[in-house]
């Protein structure tokens, strides 16, 4: 019988909803029921492509035994995390300060109250590697709350108030400088392994925010090791098994084997790594012209339409690592990988030879079971440019009747404000319309389904359904990314608009009035034990970063002064953290570039967008590298966006108009004047 999960819209409490587990979903009715019964809530956070959640739930979850355990002496609470970001954080920071360590799955014991007593993230069915077993967990959280409840207490009250004591420091409240980035840069540099291209570390997390640091620094400062250092990196998670050589887009990250060879892949592909690193990669075309980073950015761009978009016209949150690997049995990484009998299989033995070359197939196998991930090692040999193409696509629909990966279906804001942003960008680079047709239905989408009528954002939807919760900043920053995006891309200011309504919510309900400190959460949110505030870039831009460069944006499209203060007092943080810990604050520090350029603002004036002219101009002005640029487009004098008011025409052709920090170039007809203007 279904237990609560099962009115859920979280694909991953779905995958919950039979199991003998009798779940709640986070609500207030679950403590309530804790306290009735007088008895500890199990909370368990995780992600529908998470593997190891996978494997607790198939070892421990669907067990009628340790269910029937957990049903009588606990009240069991799951929580997605993609859906309850703010749960999460506030959680995870106590397992990390308990435990010095996190991950998912993640396990908490607590009170009736929220307040926690014992952590951990998977437990095994039985005690191995000096691991406890979940049952001998269940057992001693359960022994402890009947038989020491005083002592329970006691640390559940100390874990708790040293959470609500902890005050995040925003360091120097002025906005970072030139020093800030130049000492960025220089412990980015020690951080880098000049043999490989990656940064140092067994695991290796694409790092496309630090990326995006790179390419603006070097556009403004002219830094020829910065933009060494970002061709290395797109290079080499291009040529490795972090990335799909046939289908296009990007694996969670790869880990080091001990024993050296290929790098081994974690095989979940998320939204958010794909649409970061889409961008990344047509920026870095933008800037070197490089066939490598226009390929990488076109297939990723394709891979997120053709495997991530629903019927609604939103991009679902991901697609699982494990899959069906043809016997039944569900198996990481089995949809990608690739013996030299299957090639043989698919292509004929001469093709097949070559092609194990040419993508690092071997005999003994990359992988495990003598299977191997498709790479691109570096070599001499030269291969035919015309037959690796007719060997991706015959591998690519050989691969598809393989069972395919799980989809979570689920549709989180802020990831899709980030798809917007790669999609509508690449589309206008490279002439593809249908990309930026796609960045439209995404953003029809969350205007009709994600936006109330006060603007206010829902965190995620599935099935063109609202979900529950409520957007956090994190949502609101990258949607507004995201919409002034579109904005620039279509000359349409109705998402300028859009942005201005979100970006007004972050400064009425996100933002510390005293320090200029920026909230994960609303000042009117639910209320969890600390309210969580996080201004480090991990796998997406914190909403702390996010929102600081888009209230950077919109002010430069609008000359609002509160949205330019705002964020100059948000960025003093990067001001803090940029020279210490720069690969966590990548995102701060690419938006604290944006701020020591201007950033520039670009009006386009024309007949009309469709006059080839004015087509030129615009184009140039999106292909400008400086950087954070804003790009306004439209009719001379135009009430489409504020950039366009008082713009004539010079002499009735189509201009460019190029201003920053109150000073203006002399409006030109040229392209590539308005090229240089933007370039210098």
């Amino acid at each position: 019988m279904p237990n609560r999960l099962a009115q859920a819209t979280s694909p991953y409490l779905l995958q919950h909803a039979d199991n003998p587990v009798d779940w709640w979903p986070w609500h207030p009715e679950a403590f309530d029921e804790a306290r009735r019964r007088d008895v500890p809530v199990f909370l368990s956070v995780g992600y529908s492509a998470c593997h190891w959640c996978h494997v607790m739930a198939h070892e421990s979850f669907e067990d009628d035994g340790t269910a029937a355990y957990m049903n009588e002496h606990f009240v069991s609470v799951k929580v997605d995390r993609e859906e309850r970001p703010d749960v999460d954080a506030v959680y995870m920071e106590a397992v990390q300060a308990a435990t010095g360590q996190g991950g998912w799955p993640m396990s908490v014991f607590m009170t009736p109250d929220g307040e926690p007593f014992y952590f951990g993230t998977y437990f095994p069915p039985d005690a191995r590697h000096g691991m406890p077993s979940f049952r001998q967990v269940l057992e001693g959280v359960h022994n402890a709350w009947t038989g020491r409840r005083g002592e329970v207490e006691e640390v559940a009250g100390k874990i708790t108030r040293d959470l609500a004591e902890r005050e995040l420091s925003t360091g120097d409240p002025q906005a970072p400088t030139e020093e800030t980035q130049a000492m960025a840069l220089l412990q980015l540099t020690r951080d880098v392994e000049p043999a490989s291209g990656w940064f140092k570390g067994d695991t290796k997390f694409p790092p496309s925010m630090v990326v995006e640091f790179l390419l603006r620094h070097h556009a403004r400062a002219g830094s020829v090791a910065a933009l060494e250092m970002a061709e290395g990196l797109c290079g080499a998670m291009a040529r490795s098994s972090l990335y799909d050589q046939l289908g296009g887009g990007f694996h969670r990250y790869v880990l080091t084997p001990r024993a050296g060879g290929a790098l081994i892949p974690h095989f979940e592909k998320m939204l958010y790594d794909n649409a970061l690193l889409c961008r990344v990669y047509a920026h870095l075309w933008r800037a070197t012209g490089s066939d490598l980073a226009r390929r990488v950015a076109l297939e990723t761009a394709d891979f997120m339409v053709r495997e991530l978009r629903t019927e609604q016209g939103g991009f679902a949150s991901a697609l699982d690592a494990d899959s069906d690997d043809g016997s039944g049995r569900h198996v990481e990484g089995a949809y990608y990988v690739w013996t030299p009998e299957q090639l043989r299989e698919a292509l004929g033995d001469d093709d097949a030879e070559s092609a194990a070359r040419y993508f690092g197939v071997t005999e003994e196998g990359t992988f495990e079971e003598g299977a191997s991930v498709l790479q691109l090692p570096r070599r001499d040999e030269v291969f035919d440019a015309e037959r690796v193409a007719s060997v991706r696509a015959r591998l690519l629909e050989w691969r598809a009747g393989r069972p395919a990966p799980g989809r979570d279906d689920k549709v989180v804001a802020a990831w899709n404000g980030l798809a917007i942003a790669a999609l509508a960008e690449t589309g206008a680079y490279f002439d593809r319309p249908d990309l930026v047709d796609a960045a439209l239905g995404a953003a029809d989408l969350l205007v009709r389904v994600h936006l109330d009528e006060q603007a206010r954002l829902t965190r995620t939807s599935k099935d063109g359904r609202a979900g529950a919760n409520a957007g956090v900043l994190e949502d609101y920053g990258d949607v507004a990314e995201g919409f002034l995006a579109l904005a620039s891309v279509t000359g349409e200011g109705v998402w300028l608009d859009f942005a201005g309504f979100l970006l007004d919510h972050v400064l009425a309900r996100f933002v510390d009035e005293e320090s200029g400190a920026l909230f994960d959460t609303a000042a009117d949110a639910e209320r969890l034990i600390r309210r969580p505030q996080d201004p480090t870039d991990n796998a997406v831009p914190s909403g702390w970063s996010a929102a600081a460069g888009a209230l950077l944006g919109y002010a430069a499209h609008t000359g609002s002064e509160p949205h330019r203060r705002a964020a100059e007092r948000a960025l003093g943080v990067v001001k803090a953290l940029g020279p210490r810990v720069p690969r966590f604050i990548g995102w701060g520090l690419a938006v604290a570039e944006a701020l020591l350029d201007g950033p520039r603002e670009v009006a386009v004036v024309g007949p009309a967008l469709s006059d080839e002219a004015t087509k030129a101009l615009h184009r140039t002005a999106l292909l400008g590298t400086a950087p954070g640029a804003v790009v306004a487009a439209g009719a001379a004098e135009s009430d489409e966006f504020p950039l366009l008011a008082v713009r004539p025409l010079q002499q009735g052709a189509p201009a460019a108009y190029v201003c920053r920090n109150f000073t203006c170039d002399a409006p030109t007809t040229d392209p590539e004047r308005l090229r240089e203007a933007l370039s210098s």
